[in-house]
């Protein structure tokens, strides 16, 4: 919950903000107790810690699809002009992949994954990328315990190129697994592990390598043709 800004006593003018943090640990997991519901009726933000994801050593430890923040209408307009243009577009299409990717992993359970046609398999695919490269950080690495805003706008926006790209090649009867082989997928994969000052260069790099990559995957389709 935000609290307030305040302005740092020092020699250097400073100013920053306080948030606070407290923590509810329902019995058995059980968010429909008095004292939980009383909880979220209060906060503005909730981060809902999955002991499934702690088990498959996914950290920080949180549900992406049943944690929420109501400061998303007023910050709507801020990070467009602080951050990037395509910040609300990108943030949608995000939890949308999370969201059907739970879907779909609900099919392959009960039919197997041959069930599923090409297309699917990209927002599969696409949602791994998001939960696994994006989503999950090492606290005990410099360059990936803390992100900051843009370095976060420009992870996102590479990855969701990616998955641009990979939906294209799928239409043109592309086979997705060429696309999974791709080296600049391995990249984007360690991507999170670059200093911020140096993100913004390399994010653009990768984004150039990735349109190079496709191209030439989509190359002998059309000298075949």
């Amino acid at each position: 919950e935000r609290s307030g800004r305040l302005e740092v006593l020092g020699s250097e003018s400073k100013q920053g903000s306080i948030s606070v943090i407290g923590a509810v640990s329902p019995p058995g997991g059980d968010f429909s107790e008095p004292i939980t519901q009383n909880t979220l009726r209060i906060v503005k933000v909730f981060w809902a810690l999955d002991s499934e994801l702690a088990k498959r050593r996914h950290f920080p430890a949180i549900n992406w699809l049943t944690s929420y923040s109501l400061y998303l209408d007023t910050l709507e307009t801020w990070y467009p002009k602080e951050v990037g243009s395509e910040w609300v577009d990108l943030r949608k299409v995000a939890m949308y992949l999370l969201q059907r990717d739970e879907e779909l992993r609900e099919i392959v359970m009960l039919v197997g994954p041959d069930a599923l046609s090409e297309g699917q398999r990209v927002i599969l695919e696409a949602a791994k990328m998001i939960k696994e490269d994006f989503l999950m950080q090492q606290s005990y690495n410099p360059a990936d315990s803390y992100c900051d805003k843009t370095k976060t706008y420009n992870m996102i926006r590479t990855i969701l190129h990616y998955y641009n790209l990979m939906q294209k090649a799928v239409d043109e009867n592309i086979p997705l697994q060429k696309v999974l082989e791709l080296p600049v997928k391995n990249d984007i994969s360690r991507m999170r592990l670059i200093p911020a000052d140096k993100f913004t260069d390399h994010s653009q790099s990768l984004n150039e390598r990735l349109d190079q990559e496709f191209q030439m995957l989509k190359a002998p389709a059309v000298k075949a043709k």
